[in-house]
């Protein structure tokens, strides 16, 4: 069966094209970092239960560089959009998803936390002209090869020189062939850079 899929490459079942209604709406505590903080989530949102595993193993490994241009890719409720912002308040974060209630949620959180460095738009929105010191994201490997294999292309290229992407992945969801196509297709160096979790933590570099 084909699953629908968006640009971002969220399977229909984490998209939703308008916002969540305030009784669609829950408040929830999680860590970001380094503390625990109260944000709002929605179903129609990837892991609205809370910061997911993946998540938060790299979250746990890797911390954002302190200013630039840093990429939330398919953002959720923003847990890793969050984390760049607090940790890097001289940087611009910009938090990329096509779910409007996403967005939306980020939008609510990232001010519930005070963090006016956050950009929580749709991939259209970012200027062409950006490139980013640093791209973070539990990319969704369940959408398929082809689709997973487009997003990336799109957004890692444009890694400012020398910056890195760190990707989480599932090992037995094909961590390590995601990094043979990277290196082989995009002409990225690829390092598996640590694991944790059943999860790979993989950083790609950009020629610098």
């Amino acid at each position: 069966m084909n699953v629908p899929q968006d640009d971002v490459g969220h399977p229909d079942h984490y998209f939703s094209a308008r916002p969540a209604s305030a009784g669609d709406l829950r408040t929830i505590t999680v860590p970001i970092a380094g503390r625990e903080v109260e944000v709002e989530v929605a179903a129609g949102v990837f892991s609205p239960g809370g910061v997911d595993k993946g998540t938060r193993v790299l979250l746990d490994e890797v911390p954002p560089p302190p200013d630039g241009d840093l990429l939330d890719l398919g953002c959720g409720w923003g847990p890793l959009a969050l984390t760049m912002a607090s940790e890097s308040p001289a940087a611009r974060v910009w938090a990329v998803d096509v779910n409007e209630r996403a967005l939306d949620l980020v939008r609510r959180n990232a001010a519930r936390l005070g963090l006016g460095n956050v950009r929580a738009v749709t991939p259209g929105e970012v200027p062409d002209d950006v490139r980013f010191s640093a791209v973070w994201s539990n990319p969704p490997i369940r959408i398929g090869k082809v689709a997973l294999h487009e997003l990336l292309g799109r957004w890692l290229p444009r890694l400012a020189p020398g910056a890195d992407a760190w990707l989480v992945v599932q090992k037995n969801l094909g961590a390590d062939s995601l990094a043979r196509w990277l290196g082989d297709a995009l002409d990225l160096a690829v390092d598996r850079e640590a694991s944790s979790k059943g999860f790979r933590i993989l950083r790609v570099s950009a020629a610098g």
